[in-house]
């Protein structure tokens, strides 16, 4: 992320970080709401009684993880807390409440999609588009919203794709451990701190050295994949 922003000038690395900004504070701090919100809906308050449902990012923020995603594109935020002993049945209460972080963010991104192309066809319709090139203002304007859009778009479904990973400590891990034996499960709970070691070791190592990301081309096949229809919907519309 923050490597390709830097291909521009000063003031157009500026505009493009300023762009991306509010869309990772967005991403991450919806993902964490989620989490508690649902985790609050089956029973258990720890996120609630800790004022963690709210879309505040300074309730949920981890400098570290924010860093990364304005650099690679994927980052976590604080945790939120919850306690599994709470839910009626805890293996399923922690699949449900680790799945609303991922779902949220695909939810996002797909609303960041329409709009995206909502504006887009309006801005390309014939009265519009002879008013866009003829206004420098209003040109400016709606290229800024077109780039926002579409970052706010492709990270959210970057953070749902990177949030999928079956290993901990991931969503996907508490997703996919319904169905694996508690055994098995605990085993592979130990080695959490080490899973995230290698897999964002991996991921600097592919973006870097060979300019490839598989969480990257993910989420650039789940934008293009929901992108179409909302693309034909409003080409024949507008």
């Amino acid at each position: 992320m923050l490597f390709s922003l830097f291909t521009g000038d000063a003031r157009t690395t500026a505009i493009s970080i300023l762009l991306t900004l509010p869309t990772i504070l967005i991403a991450l701090s919806a993902h964490e709401a989620a989490h508690g919100y649902i985790a609050y809906k089956l029973g258990d308050r720890t996120a609630f009684n800790l004022g963690r449902i709210t879309l505040n990012p300074f309730k949920h923020l981890d400098p570290i993880g924010a860093l990364f995603m304005l650099v690679f594109g994927y980052g976590w935020a604080k945790p939120v807390p919850i306690n599994a002993r709470n839910f009626k049945d805890p293996r399923k209460g922690m699949a449900l409440t680790a799945l609303a972080g991922p779902a949220t963010n695909l939810i996002l991104g797909t609303i960041g999609v329409m709009l995206y192309y909502l504006v887009l066809c309006i801005a390309y319709s014939e009265p519009v588009f002879n008013l866009w090139f003829s206004n420098y203002t209003l040109e400016i304007a709606i290229s800024m919203i077109l780039i926002f859009l579409r970052n706010f778009a492709f990270l959210n479904f970057l953070y749902t794709v990177f949030n999928l990973i079956p290993v901990p400590p991931f969503d996907g891990s508490r997703i996919f451990s319904v169905v694996l034996p508690t055994k098995v499960y605990f085993k592979i709970m130990k080695y959490e701190r080490y899973y995230l070691i290698a897999i964002l070791g991996i991921s600097i190592v592919c973006s870097r050295l060979f300019n490839f990301s598989p969480f990257v081309w993910l989420a650039d096949k789940l934008f293009n994949l929901i992108a179409y229809p909302f693309a034909m919907l409003f080409s024949l519309i507008f």
